[in-house]
């Protein structure tokens, strides 16, 4: 018996499924979970020594690759102060004005502990900024598990194939709007529909809980117009997207400002954050400059925000995204080529260091056509591939490059995953 399985075996008596988050299981892919020993650059080994190649990255939080010198540094630096004060300390404000000065739409930005977090806070501040209670989404979109967005949902809910979660009440549901991905009519046809009624809209820039999606062109563009004449916000969750496709996030490559921004992963260094931000007249109104409420003990802390400064003073280097963009390209181009050569319908996307695949002949623009992909397909491929690459155990998740992916590396990931698609088109 491997350390592995018994420590897993442990895990199911006093974890729920033996995990903290679903798709942690692997029973999408028919396997046993990774449980991990060390990480270090874009190598992961297990506790039983094998090693991976990752394209996990902690779902995305590690831009610079695991154990980052710099990243690792701040944190002792930080942890020989102390762990956490509940009290406000430099480096939150130096990462503040650093967001700041880097994302475009966000003047001012608060601090909180997850991503999710970061999310149901935006909505309300959105529906006591409007006055009004209607949440738009679109279908597919995960933007954590607040009760308002578990309502057609992607990530662990497309991976398990839960229409919505039960714990969440009807008439709450009935609060959240449902349009598809890049379909813009239905978007101004809702807004019309429920005129004066919808706080905000509220979408991922690039899809990355359903596969990795990207945005058609003028599709942002247009809902920050329709947004404008419905008198509704429009909030992007950059949770993914942010410091991933670009220094200043998704919206500064589509060139819109949305009301407010949600931030996580990267902006940590791998340390649990989230963050809201966005037009000043709307975050002087969360306490105590304001009225709507929203705290955290953890907000801010210490360990994190020094992390995280480290992790984006490093992205700031020259060339930084350029070379990440152009190391991912050849990935996925290597992919298609091998999907290609196996003789299995595929198609990929990417941008800057965010990419993803479907096992379906695209294009592939919204939830609904990515529903149409071989899950049986990617099942045997995953499989193939977890021999020396991980990749997310799920059909229906986006995949990350970090800057410890070198060129050496990433041909190997092709020659490895090439070998993987002609055994699984080999069935």
């Amino acid at each position: 018996m491997s350390q592995s399985s018994d420590l897993f075996r442990r895990a199911q008596r006093v974890l729920p499924g033996g995990v903290n988050s679903p798709v942690r299981a692997f029973r999408a892919v028919g396997g046993d979970p990774i449980i991990v020993r060390e990480a270090h650059g874009a190598v992961l080994t297990d506790l039983d020594g094998k090693t991976y190649t990752d394209y996990l990255m902690s779902w995305g939080a590690l831009l610079l690759g695991h154990d980052h010198p710099d990243v690792r540094r701040a944190a002792i630096s930080a942890i020989e102060r102390g762990t956490s004060y509940g009290l406000t300390n430099p480096a939150e404000v130096e990462l503040a004005e650093l967001i700041t000065r880097l994302v475009p739409s966000v003047d001012v930005v608060r601090f909180v502990v997850s991503g999710t977090e970061a999310t149901m806070s935006a909505v309300r501040l959105a529906r006591a900024a409007t006055g009004r209670d209607l949440l738009v989404k679109f279908d597919g979109a995960y933007h954590g598990h607040a009760d308002s967005f578990l309502v057609a949902a992607g990530s662990g809910v497309a991976t398990f194939g839960l229409p919505n979660s039960p714990g969440v009440p009807a008439d709450l549901a009935k609060l959240t709007l449902i349009c598809p991905f890049n379909d813009t009519e239905a978007v101004r046809e809702t807004l019309k529909r429920h005129a004066g009624k919808v706080a905000a809209v509220i979408v991922e820039p690039y899809f990355g809980n359903v596969g990795f999606i990207p945005p058609a062109e003028g599709f942002l563009a247009a809902l920050r117009t329709l947004c404008d004449e419905a008198g509704a916000l429009l909030i992007f969750d950059e949770v993914i997207t942010g410091f991933r496709v670009h220094a200043g996030g998704a919206q500064a490559l589509a060139r819109v400002k949305p009301d407010l921004t949600t931030l996580g992963k990267v902006i940590g260094g791998g340390f649990p954050v989230g963050a809201y931000g966005g037009r000043r007249d709307l975050m002087e109104q969360v306490a105590p400059g304001g009225s709507v409420y929203q705290a955290g003990t953890l907000a801010g802390n210490p360990v994190a925000m020094a992390a995280g400064l480290a992790a984006l003073r490093a992205a700031g280097q020259p060339g930084f995204y350029d070379t990440l963009a152009r190391r991912t390209r050849v990935l996925v181009e290597g992919l298609a080529a091998a999907a290609e050569a196996a003789g299995v319908p595929f198609t990929a996307q990417h941008e800057g260091s965010l990419w993803g695949f479907f096992f379906h002949p695209g294009p592939v623009r919204n939830y609904t056509e990515a529903k149409q992909c071989d899950v049986k397909l990617f099942t045997r491929f995953h499989a193939a591939a977890r021999a020396r690459v991980l990749l997310a155990p799920s059909a229906f998740e986006a995949g990350f490059v970090s800057a410890a992916h070198t060129d050496a590396i990433i041909a190997d990931t092709v020659a490895k995953l090439a070998d993987a698609l002609g055994a699984a088109a080999r069935g």
